[in-house]
């Protein structure tokens, strides 16, 4: 159908939901917006879907969440008939229509007979992947778009290893849900699923405190935290979310005395009233932090997104000013942190290995190398990083220690499978009291860092292409770019272009050979002295993005080459 006869097809089957036909009837006139909400159906894929809130088949609303949710439940009926007793566990955050969702969700699904472990109230996204594995469950979902604005919303799967989908399992579903008409997608009434025993709300006490028993052990210096933990003052702002509560927890437990909350920001806000952006990549997202910070006198901010699965800290430079880590930084000040103080504890692990996103700084094989550690690539999207998990877990060949993502991810356990703020926060303030003891700060420890290893500069630039132009727009950019790949950039010739789409790595001599990841359309160019760029559309927003790393002697050479190649690389995307 055209979209036209889509949008008709709506005012038409949905006559009887007054809200959603008044919000269609608003739209009359308006040919661009309706095209953009009825051009094409939200897509679903390995991070789930996610989009713009309202209504059409190119946005996110409760027709959508249920035709997924049908799509979902026949094909976990499809697989195994004890499946539906294991159930599903759904999360969500603090989002607008969060709570409605996953309620259609877990109503859906029981109406399939399929058991639903539904929380009480919000959590984050690693509460949501451990209570998959400790609740023994065959799958989980959850409601959130992460850091995107207030207007987005999102929902992810999960299999029974507590890890997003992957593309064959992802590719099945969709051919399931696309299978079903809105009309097939029916809720089961809330009261009967719980009678029938399909229906079980998790409170605090069935997941929450084993998580946070779990997370604990997770310190590296546990003794060293019951001291030096009195000493360290903490910022921290949830922006909104649901990092609230366990991030609070999980410091106050490891003996940080001094944690204070940024009140404005503390309670869920779908709206993320104080803020345009709830990102803790975002400097934007600091203001309120930093303020109270300066009047509390922190050694640390710590910024987590809505549903607690990335963090972002601020701490104090040379000149006593905050300065934002970047997740390149992040990673790369917990990793030295972990492998510096396991191996003066003889801990470390003689197969000990350390999982980074491709796009994620070289500084992390560096250290790693220097402790006698592997540092593996997967492509973008934590998923992989858990998958690397599994593969050891079932070889045995390596032990995982820790994987990052520069998009502000961490992990250092095995029983969550997805990027951890929580996880994270306790490493985080765990190094920041080691630093202190020295008279450092994490700012000091990044510039040691950089003194031993070499100065390593990493930038990421979006373009944002949003609608059917942009779609097109991205396609073509990438097309250009396979057809036509430069042979320099900024003067610095390109050695080998590795093409993860067609699944090779070409030399500037013509050499073809595997590129060693499995498919995606991402482009990375190999250039001389170990620096690299790398384009890709995102996966889960209407962009384009840009990774440029570039890396020197020292800092001000390495940020002079990184600014020129990300102006020659813009240049290509025009």
């Amino acid at each position: 159908m055209t979209y036209q006869e889509q949008y008709q097809a709506w005012l038409r089957d949905f006559a009887d939901d007054a809200q959603t036909v008044a919000e269609l009837r608003a739209l009359e006139g308006n040919e661009k917006e309706i095209e953009d909400r009825f051009y094409t159906e939200l897509s679903f894929g390995t991070a789930g879907m996610r989009g713009v809130l309202g209504a059409g088949t190119n946005r996110m609303n409760l027709y959508n969440v249920r035709r997924a949710t049908k799509g979902f439940a026949d094909y976990i009926n499809s697989q195994n008939p004890e499946y539906r007793k294991r159930g599903v566990v759904i999360a969500y955050d603090s989002r607008r229509m969060s709570p409605e969702f996953a309620k259609a969700s877990a109503l859906v699904l029981c109406h399939e007979g399929i058991s639903v472990y539904l929380f009480d109230e919000l959590r984050p996204v690693p509460v949501l992947s451990y209570a998959v594995r400790h609740l023994h469950a065959i799958a989980g979902i959850v409601i959130t778009a992460s850091h995107n604005p207030p207007q987005y919303n999102g929902y992810k799967v999960y299999w029974e290893d507590g890890a997003q989908m992957p593309p064959e399992y992802a590719d099945q579903v969709l051919k399931c849900i696309r299978a079903n008409r809105y009309q097939d997608a029916v809720e089961m009434d809330e009261e009967a699923a719980k009678k029938a025993g399909l229906l079980k709300i998790i409170g605090h006490k069935e997941v929450d405190d084993d998580y946070i028993a779990d997370v604990k052990t997770l310190s590296v210096q546990p003794e060293l935290m019951r001291t030096a933990g009195k000493a360290l003052k903490i910022v921290y702002t949830p922006l909104h979310g649901s990092g609230n509560k366990p991030v609070r927890r999980i410091l106050k437990e490891i003996g940080i005395e001094n944690v204070y909350v940024v009140h404005e920001q503390e309670l869920p806000d779908p709206n993320f009233s104080t803020i345009k952006v709830p990102n803790p990549e975002d400097p934007a997202a600091f203001a309120m932090a930093m303020k109270l910070a300066d009047e509390v006198g922190a050694d640390c901010i710590f910024g987590t997104d809505p549903d607690c699965d990335r963090v972002g800290i601020a701490v104090k430079d040379n000149e006593g000013k905050y300065y934002l880590m970047t997740g390149n930084q992040i990673g790369c000040v917990l990793l030295y942190y972990i492998l510096k103080s396991r191996k003066a504890l003889g801990t470390l692990p003689a197969n000990g290995a350390v999982v980074k996103s491709v796009v994620s700084t070289e500084l992390a094989r560096k250290i790693a190398g220097h402790y006698g550690l592997t540092c593996m690539d997967t492509l973008t999207g934590f998923k992989w990083i858990a998958e690397k998990i599994q593969q050891f877990e079932e070889k045995g060949d390596h032990t995982f220690v820790f994987g990052f993502e520069e998009s502000y991810g961490f992990l250092s356990s095995t029983f969550v499978r997805d990027k951890d703020g929580v996880n994270a926060s306790l490493l985080i303030a765990e190094a920041a009291a080691w630093a202190k003891t020295q008279g450092k700060t994490l700012y000091d420890i990044l510039q040691e860092i950089y003194a031993t290893f070499g100065y390593y500069v990493e930038k990421v630039v979006s373009v944002t292409l949003p609608g059917k132009d942009g779609v097109a727009k991205m396609k073509e950019i990438m097309k250009n770019l396979r057809e036509n790949p430069p042979r320099e950039l900024a003067g610095k010739h390109v050695l080998a272009v590795r093409d993860y789409l067609a699944g090779t790595r070409t030399d500037a001599q013509g050499n073809v050979t595997p590129a060693g990841l499995p498919q995606s359309d991402v482009l990375y160019f190999e250039l001389e002295n170990g620096e690299w760029v790398c384009i890709r559309p995102s996966g889960t927003e209407p962009k384009i993005k840009l990774y440029v790393n570039t890396n020197a002697g020292d800092a001000k050479t390495s940020e002079a080459s990184n600014a020129a190649l990300v102006e020659a690389c813009k240049a290509l995307m025009q």
